[in-house]
């Protein structure tokens, strides 16, 4: 998801022809955005989390099914299902959102590039409902915010990255190498988080 929108919005409101500076602030402003979504959803989640106790076998319950999630991501990206294909697809037709990424798409204002990172933020993505699951174990609206703050940050260096060598990934297999790659690492990773999650939920129920 996150990459599509990078892809999207280098392609279209990025002129590579460009000081390197505007590309870099273009790039930092959708980062900013995106961990702007992040703090409020790891807020609402800390808020959450304070109100209903969370024991040890809903974790674990909660760890296993987004491990799942993120499997079925993986395989997905890979065009062995369509379940990512389908999802996104729906947000795609809703008309609100639509018309929202439209507008900003679109927009030639640097602040635009805030506004997709926001609701790129805010969509789907297995990664950050590990992390909001985690904020909401905080029971802390404060120390939610600091774990998807936390969250966002470590992803800023890796997407930036992906952000400057999309030009270069035109009409080249890299890109579909790279796509391969991550989706063996979020499989893998997904395996790893349900596991994590069914020994937790099977050491609570003891």
């Amino acid at each position: 998801m996150c990459g599509g929108f990078i892809v999207a919005y280098s392609s279209s409101k990025i002129d590579t022809k460009s000081s390197k500076t505007r590309q870099l602030i273009s790039h930092l402003f959708y980062s900013l955005g995106r961990i702007t979504s992040y703090v409020l959803i790891g807020v609402a989640s800390g808020i959450l989390g304070s109100v209903i106790a969370f024991s040890q076998t809903s974790m674990g319950y909660f760890y296993f099914f987004i491990g799942i999630f993120m499997i079925l991501m993986g395989f997905s990206l890979m065009g062995k299902i369509r379940f990512l294909t389908s999802l996104e697809s729906s947000l795609a037709t809703n008309s609100f959102v639509k018309k929202i990424f439209s507008s900003l798409l679109h927009s030639k204002s640097i602040y635009s590039f805030y506004g997709l990172g926001m609701l790129n933020g805010f969509l789907p993505c297995g990664l950050v409902y590990f992390f909001a699951v985690s904020a909401a174990a905080s029971e802390s609206a404060f120390w939610g915010g600091v774990t998807m703050l936390v969250f966002g940050l470590s992803t800023m260096p890796a997407l930036l990255g992906f952000g400057y060598i999309v030009g270069f990934l035109k009409g080249s297999n890299f890109r579909e190498i790279m796509i391969k790659l991550a989706s063996i690492d979020i499989i893998l990773y997904g395996i790893y988080m349900s596991y994590l999650g069914y020994m937790s939920a099977i050491s609570g129920i003891k």
